[in-house]
């Protein structure tokens, strides 16, 4: 079953096409990795994926719903509702604790849960450094944070940019591994990266050059745009 689907989708501003002609299924329960060079449109697909833009052209089909012209009021709903965001930069609140940084995200999709939240961060390993401050917790816990919060009302598409982009080695291990897990439970991921390594673990990789599809890589084997 297809979870997403992008058809013909443009992005252009201005004179800039970021995005030309993008056509993409991705199924219920994969996990895809997205790669390119700095201005393939990486950041600007990712941005029309997560509700965070809108495409100038084509359709963004989302769990049945084509959402390409909603208002961006409706778009932040289906955001919340749908999609669990993870960031480079973590986006933590720093003078709440990772505990109470979970439960904002549930304050805007229901209603905090303290028992939830904790379940969450024990599920990302950090059930121990609940009370602590985002500056007493390590790059590598940040982003665990972060994850835990991504996941707390469980979104249909877990949707990550450079999740490992400022980890050294072994938190960036730690990582994969908890995506590894949610891929084995059925969630839907799609990380946005630059390292191979990172998409290798996918299971397909589509790689962007001039805001277009260049080629995806499935199963070691290579195949163009226009096999998908």
């Amino acid at each position: 079953m297809d979870l997403l689907e992008l058809k013909d989708i443009s992005k252009v501003y201005g004179q800039l096409k970021a995005l030309q002609n993008i056509n993409l299924m991705v199924k219920q329960g994969e996990w895809l990795a997205i790669m390119g060079p700095s201005g393939s449109g990486k950041t600007t697909m990712m941005n029309i994926i997560g509700c965070m833009d809108k495409p100038s052209a084509g359709q963004v089909v989302l769990d049945g719903v084509n959402i390409s012209r909603e208002s961006a009021r409706n778009l932040t709903t289906v955001r919340r509702d749908k999609i669990g965001l993870i960031f480079q930069q973590f986006h933590l609140v720093n003078y709440l604790t990772a505990l109470e940084n979970v439960m904002v995200a549930q304050y805007y999709h229901s209603m905090p849960d303290e028992k939830e939240a904790l379940e969450a961060l024990e599920r990302v390993g950090l059930a121990s450094r609940a009370r602590h401050l985002p500056s007493q917790l390590s790059g590598g816990e940040q982003q665990r944070v972060c994850i835990a919060r991504a996941l707390i009302n469980y979104p249909m598409l877990i949707l990550a940019d450079e999740p490992t982009g400022n980890l050294d080695e072994a938190n960036e291990q730690l990582v994969i591994d908890i995506f590894k897990k949610l891929h084995a439970e059925g969630s839907t991921i799609i990380v946005v990266t630059h390292d191979p390594e990172v998409a290798e673990d996918a299971e397909r990789t589509v790689v962007l050059e001039h805001g277009r599809i260049a080629r995806i890589v499935e199963n070691g084997a290579q195949k163009r745009e226009g096999a998908v």
